[in-house]
């Protein structure tokens, strides 16, 4: 049996305020297949923030483990850490995050820079990867502020695939879009599951649920259920 490629297991995240404790996962245990699409739902205060900082690896857990592809991120520093986020990990966030003095191209760009990818692949990888995420190719030039928030955002989701990571981590990716531009951006990711990348989307929207296979609710810091 192939190994899961998010695995949570007896999870628990406790942060310390003056002399209080807030446990904002208490022992949570899940696993998510390669190729899965999942929804993390939850209402504010829930735990979907500190659970979408513990598979992107921005955090690591008070106890038990989180394995990303099989590696165990509980114990490794900070550029251990950086190193599993580079080579499995692209973020989708709800502001986009786009860097407003770059162009389209420039954005989707930056990531392989980082990677060491040589100028002219690079710009042809960029420029395929702006196709996949459907954005017309006359806006490649054109800097984020020229841009509506659904043509934004597919830039920022041609960038989170710029050094083919197995994972897809989008947190509220339809928060600031209309609705018809919020579903054509859940079927972009949607067809992105289905051509093998593992897609994990962290809402509050009971309308995104329909996309996914699988959804872990979460309540208190708890999985209140997990239904496939």
């Amino acid at each position: 049996m192939p190994k899961p490629i998010v695995e949570l297991k007896d999870v628990k995240r406790i942060y310390t305020l003056g002399t209080n404790k807030i446990h904002a996962l208490n022992g949570v245990s899940v696993s998510m297949e390669r190729g899965d699409f999942v929804t993390i739902m939850g209402s504010s205060g829930s735990g979907k923030s500190t659970m979408l900082n513990m598979i992107g690896c921005l955090d690591v857990p008070s106890s038990g483990k989180v394995l990303i592809n099989g590696v165990n991120i509980s114990k490794l520093d900070d550029d251990g850490l950086t190193a599993i986020r580079r080579n499995n990990i692209g973020f989708i966030f709800q502001q986009f995050n786009l860097i407003p003095t770059l162009t389209a191209l420039e954005n989707v760009e930056m990531p392989m820079i980082f990677n060491g990818t040589e100028p002219q692949a690079r710009r042809i990888k960029a420029l395929q990867l702006l196709k996949r995420a459907k954005l017309p190719a006359e806006y490649a030039d054109h800097k984020p502020n020229e841009l509506s928030g659904g043509q934004q955002q597919r830039v920022a989701i041609a960038r989170a695939l710029a050094n083919n990571p197995p994972i897809l981590l989008a947190d509220e990716p339809t928060g600031n879009l209309d609705t018809k531009t919020g579903k054509s951006v859940m079927e972009l990711l949607r067809e992105l599951k289905e051509s093998g990348t593992t897609v994990i989307v962290v809402t509050h929207d009971p309308k995104l649920e329909e996309y996914s296979n699988t959804t872990v609710r979460l309540q208190d810091g708890e999985v209140l259920d997990e239904n496939s």
